[in-house]
């Protein structure tokens, strides 16, 4: 059969010439392997930043947008002059009303993993004569560990301390550091109303985010209402996370109709880290992609070489009854074999260099070096890897089928 005689052919041609056979399938290795192993890079270099932003961000934040103060006449009608004529921010309270209706109809919504709300106080933290400003937030500290993952976050302390010490409070590593202030000791906090309170530091938590480490604290509740002298009611916003994080924009509209409030999803929210992870991923993709173009014309310029070099052979099997499509699919098979060939290999490369650099202590909050296998990424570098593979060798290819064997032989 002519398809076992092509194959035969194909085959032959590679094994007779071994080195350049070898030195293409090393391209396709290579290229394929350093493909799969940039785009594992982006991939857990993103994952890492996602679970430092999600230890302190939620998906999607349920809140009252400020409102700008309208003129109370229309500007268009002339005959009138408008009594407000330089627009602010008007003063309206930042509490959402009736914050218990609005987290039970969200957590009956598909998708939605947790619920919890929040208040955020400015506060002053003082130590003696030192004094640094800073956030605290009003949380359940349960429901906030079920979202942020805080317990993971701990130094010193235990997250439950919070819950059983309505004084208590957790604080950031840089904000002991700078106050000299350790577990068990107290601390005085003033909010931006003159609300002063002393509390007992029940944790210190620290994150890879030192912004959050220097400001940031975490109180119950109660605490948070009286700092700012409101009602047991007040709550300034509700934190929603859902299945898929990157899905988080197509509930934000959602969510603002069904609570009324503005619902701001987390991409929107961090929009230099979101611009980060792409300059990220279209840097190493473009990297990969050329790579992937240098091994491709690499196995062009072989097969190129091997048809130019078979020159005579082509004729011989055109003129004992070969086809045109004959030929091109002996050497389309040749492509395919060392496509093959490589693709193998270079999932074998990819796989190593994964498993040791997974295995590198960078220390920190990072831990190990944030690269882990994906799926997703070896399955598509091997089918780009086969594609260009295959686009390299179609043209030289086709060019071989196009042989005459009459001037051929007239040579």
């Amino acid at each position: 059969m002519k398809f076992n005689v092509n194959t035969d052919i194909a085959l032959t041609h590679l094994l007779t010439r071994k080195k350049q056979t070898v030195i293409a399938s090393m391209g396709v290795t290579v290229g394929i392997g350093i493909f799969i192993f940039m785009i594992s890079l982006v991939v857990g270099f993103n994952k890492d930043s996602d679970e430092s932003i999600f230890k302190s961000v939620p998906h999607l934040r349920i809140y009252q947008e400020d409102e700008i103060c309208k003129p109370l006449i229309p500007e268009e009608n002339t005959s009138f002059l408008p009594i407000i004529i330089n627009p602010k921010i008007s003063n309206l309270s930042n509490t959402l009303i009736n914050p218990d209706k609005i987290i039970s109809d969200l957590k009956k919504q598909e998708d939605v993993v947790n619920v919890t709300r929040q208040i955020s106080a400015n506060i002053f933290y003082n130590n003696g004569k030192s004094q640094i400003n800073g956030l605290a937030s009003g949380v359940d500290i349960i429901e906030a560990n079920k979202m942020f993952d805080i317990k993971s976050t701990m130094l010193a302390g235990n997250i439950k301390d919070l819950q059983s010490n309505p004084n208590g409070i957790i604080i950031g590593a840089g904000i002991a550091d700078k106050l000299n202030i350790r577990i068990n000791d107290y601390i005085s906090i003033i909010s931006s109303v003159g609300i002063g309170k002393v509390l007992k530091v029940v944790g210190i938590f620290k994150t890879s985010n030192s912004s959050i480490d220097d400001t940031k604290s975490y109180i119950n509740l109660a605490i948070a209402q009286q700092l700012l002298r409101q009602s047991s009611s007040y709550v300034t916003d509700i934190y929603v996370n859902i299945t898929n994080p990157d899905k988080a924009p197509l509930y934000s509209e959602k969510f603002s109709a069904l609570t009324g409030y503005k619902a701001e999803d987390w991409q929107s929210a961090n929009e230099s880290t979101m611009a980060k992870k792409q300059t990220r991923k279209v840097m190493f993709g473009s990297i990969s992609f050329a790579i992937l173009l240098v091994a491709a014309f690499g196995i062009y310029n072989i097969i190129n070489m091997t048809i130019n070099e078979k020159m005579n052979d082509i004729a011989i099997l055109k003129a004992t009854g070969f086809s045109g499509k004959d030929v091109m699919n002996i050497f389309i098979k040749e492509t395919l074999i060392i496509g093959i060939t490589g693709t193998v290999f270079g999932l074998l490369v990819a796989t190593v260099l994964i498993h040791f650099l997974s295995k590198v202590y960078i220390g920190g909050d990072v831990g190990y070096f944030p690269i882990d296998f994906e799926k997703n990424v070896y399955i598509s570098g091997a089918i780009i890897g086969m594609f260009i593979t295959l686009a390299a060798g179609f043209i030289p290819a086709r060019n071989a089928a196009k042989v005459d064997p009459i001037e051929i032989f007239k040579r």
